[in-house]
Formats: C-alpha cells, structure tokens, sequence
C-alpha cells in the first residue's frame, strides 16, 4: 500500500508540473473547477448516494460544470484580448487538462480506498444457486477451454448453460463433448442477445452469469461474485476482466487499457453502487432484476451495457468484484481491432440515444449524477477532444513551437506512465505493463479515438450497426 501512495503522489506532483508550465488563467480556472468538482464528488462518497432533487429537472452537477466550462474559458481569452488561434489551443488543452485532473482526482483516491478495504471483507460465505450461460457462435476454437475453467470453477450449485446460436462449425459438438454437466441448447443465429434470453427460458438459478465463449475465468471468481449479492440491494456485479494473450504491442496496449481505463475507474464508480457496464466477458445479474426490467434488449450492440443501465435506471447498486477474474482473448489485429472497438463503441453510443432521460432526471441517482455523466465525458467528450488537441499539435509545430510542444508531451508521458504504474499496483498486474504508457499519449490512443468518432458519426447516419467478431485460431 505504501508503494500505491507513493506513486498516487507523484501522479498528482506531475500534474501540478502541468499546471506550471501552462500556467494562465485559463489553465488555472481549469484546474480549480476540476478540483472543486473532484472534492465535492469525495465528499459525496462516504454517503454513497447524491442529494435529491427529483423536483428539478435539470442536468446534473456534473454534465453543466463540464458543459458550461468552455464558455468560462472563452470568456477569459475575450478579457485578455488575445483571439487567435493559439489561445483556442490553450482553451481546448485547458478544457482537456480540467478532465484529466477531474478523473485522476476521484478515480485514484477512491480506487486506492477501494483497494484498502478489499483486504478487510471477511464473513459467512454464502453460495445463492447459479446458472452461467455461454452464448456461442462459431467458437469451436476457444469454447472448450472456457467450459473447463467454469467447470472447474469452485462453487457447490451452479448449473452451466451453453446456447449454440446458428453456428456452422464444431461448436455444438465441443459443447455436447461435456454431457450432462452442461445443458446445450440449439437456436437459429439471432444474435448475443437473443442468445442469452433464449438461455434464460431454462435458467433455474437466482443469479444469472454471463460468460463469452472465449473467456476463461478463475477458479475463485464465480464464489467472489456471489458474495456481493449477500448485499439484497445489489442487482449486478461485473467481474474483472484482463488479457489473456499477451503477446505483441497491440495486445499488451490492451491488457494495459483494461487495468486502467476500466478496473481503475470501475473501483472508483464502485463505491457510488454506479458501475455502468457488467461486461458479457464475466458479469451476474439478480434474475429478478432481468425479469422486472425485460431481459436483454437486441437493439444495440452492446446488450450488456444497456442491461446495466436498466438495472441503474431502476434505483438498484451495480458493483464490480475485482477479485472475480476473467480472461479473454483479446484483439490481435489491427482489423480485427478495428472491428472490435467499431461493435463497442457503435453499441455504447446506440445505449446512450436510448437512455438520454436519464440526463434530465434525478430520480435516477447515482446514475444521473455521476454514472451516465462520465460515461458521456469519457467515452464522447474526451477522444474528439483528444483528436483536436493533436490536430492543434501539428499546427503549433509547424509554426516552429517545437520545444512547447515536447516539454508538453514529455510531462504528459510522465503522467500516463505514473498512472499506469498506480493502477498497476492497485490491481496487482505485471509491472512490465507500464513500458507501454506512452502509447496511452501517442499512438494507441490516437487510435482508439479515431474508431471512436467513426463509431459516433456511423451512429448518427445509422450505418453499420452490425455485430462484428474477431477471427479465432
């Protein structure tokens, strides 16, 4: 634990260095109302719900601070009387500096508070009867190392369903290989969706997991879940998901992106009961909340992040158990990559047109007023942001600030690099993870955000809303 304070410190020093070099007004007022919004959100946690205010239908705390905060920055250029092009680069990377403060602050204090009492959870296990469905299209490659490590699974009363959607190779045979300890079923191929409601006709257990057919998970991880649900106001828990095949720069940038984009946050909106996506690779749901809220809905791509916010939408707690691991086989191609993210990122955005009442409505909670909002911010906001910043990059370089322009990047590699290593840490993952930091500010991130605005502007002009999957070997 000293290790993890020690490197949260100085994640926070190089920010201050950031700050520094930067400093104007613009960045300044940035970093104030990252740190006011920062400090009210930990204020709020010990509570672990927002105040209410079902009367006023207005969006968020958070949503109007981010939103209304670039007009207060534009305000600021127009009273220095500098309007050109390099104070709208200073006022887009003071809005980007104002995020990556904001995340940093609440994210890494709560995910280190989160690691702290990790250690202190002791009690009566209890084991509620189980049912894991695998829903499997086309994976006769990877389907049976997945059934082994459920079966293998310790836990007394599970029963395992693997639900065969229409697939044209041996995966129906591999599955059929386990007789009776596993219930196959057959469909005609309708999708993830349809393939997990049609598992759940003959789901007999009080909780419902999920596992993708390329997943492996451990040995302890469907006992870590269940112990979450001795809480009755828990309705769903994700589990913790990482990269299996860890070969390659590609590969190894996605093992480090789960570690931190996800775990890390996934800690911090733990603590709220806010966690917005149970992921298909390992995730439970209570069945009562599946039947009260409609099953899994087949018009988005991402039907576990939209069964999520359903279950949010009902005034229900969504944790994450770090302790329940899985691994999956991650992209190993840029093509099958691109493909992957294309599904991800058209589904999130198709959920978030879906559910946009929850913007204006506070009786949603917690969802209203932290979950939805820094999804929004996270997975919208901050890659166009990010693809604007490096397009005014280019520009400043090519007006010759090239010493700016590396004193910038340099510090922002440091602070990548330290937050890598806190997650890291806190996670207890590889320490070599880290030496792929810097593609977290150039390269692999540039990537990711490009599939992102793709992904947005497929979802505007409706096109492409297809489900896609990675080639298997």
């Amino acid at each position: 634990m000293k290790g993890i304070i020690i490197s949260a410190s100085a994640l926070f020093l190089i920010l201050a260095a950031v700050a520094v070099l930067m400093l104007s007004p613009v960045t300044l007022v940035a970093l104030l109302i990252a740190f006011v919004l920062g400090g009210y959100l930990l204020s709020l946690e010990a509570y672990r719900r927002f105040p209410d205010r079902s009367g006023r239908h207005l969006p968020s705390l958070l949503l109007l601070a981010f939103a209304l905060s670039p007009f207060v920055f534009l305000t600021l250029i127009i009273l220095q009387g500098v309007l050109t092009w390099q104070a709208g680069v200073l006022a887009i990377i003071s809005y980007g500096l104002m995020v990556t403060f904001w995340v940093n602050l609440l994210s890494v204090p709560l995910a280190i508070k989160s690691k702290y009492e990790e250690g202190k959870l002791v009690g009566k296990r209890s084991f509620p009867s189980l049912s894991i469905i695998v829903p499997a299209h086309n994976e006769e490659m990877v389907l049976g190392q997945t059934l082994e490590s459920v079966l293998e699974a310790d836990y007394p009363n599970k029963q395992v369903i693997v639900v065969d959607d229409g697939s044209t190779d041996g995966t129906f045979h591999v599955a059929a290989r386990y007789g009776d300890r596993v219930v196959v079923l057959q469909k005609e191929n309708g999708g993830k969706s349809s393939a997990l409601n049609y598992g759940l006709k003959v789901a007999a257990g009080e909780i419902i997991a999920v596992v993708d057919a390329d997943t492996m998970i451990g040995r302890d991880s469907l006992t870590e879940i269940a112990q979450k649900f001795a809480d009755e106001k828990v309705v769903a828990v994700a589990g913790n998901v990482k990269v299996a095949n860890r070969k390659g720069w590609l590969a190894n940038c996605q093992a480090l992106e789960y570690v931190i984009s996800i775990q890390t946050i996934r800690r911090a909106l733990d603590r709220f009961g806010t966690v917005t996506v149970v992921p298909g690779a390992l995730g439970a749901f209570r069945r009562r909340i599946l039947d009260e809220t409609g099953d899994y809905d087949g018009d988005t791509l991402t039907e576990d992040f939209d069964a999520t916010i359903k279950a949010l939408k009902s005034g229900s707690v969504v944790q994450g158990s770090s302790q329940a691991l899985a691994y999956t086989q991650a992209p190993r191609s840029f093509k099958d990559l691109y493909n992957q993210r294309l599904r991800w990122y058209r589904g999130n955005f198709q959920t978030f047109r879906k559910h946009l009442d929850v913007i204006t409505n506070p009786r949603y909670g917690n969802l209203y007023g932290l979950g939805f909002p820094f999804m929004l911010l996270s997975m919208v906001v901050v890659p166009v942001i990010g693809l604007i910043v490096w397009g005014s990059v280019i520009v400043a370089l090519a007006q010759g600030q090239v010493m700016f322009i590396l004193e910038i990047v340099i510090l922002f590699i440091a602070l990548q690099s330290v937050l890598a290593l806190t997650s890291i840490l806190i996670d207890g993952e590889d320490p070599k993870l880290i030496l792929y930091a810097p593609f977290f500010v150039i390269g692999y991130k540039q990537l990711l955000d490009i599939f992102t605005v793709k992904a947005l502007v497929d979802v505007f002009l409706r096109r492409g809303l297809t489900w896609t999957r990675a080639q298997r070997f």
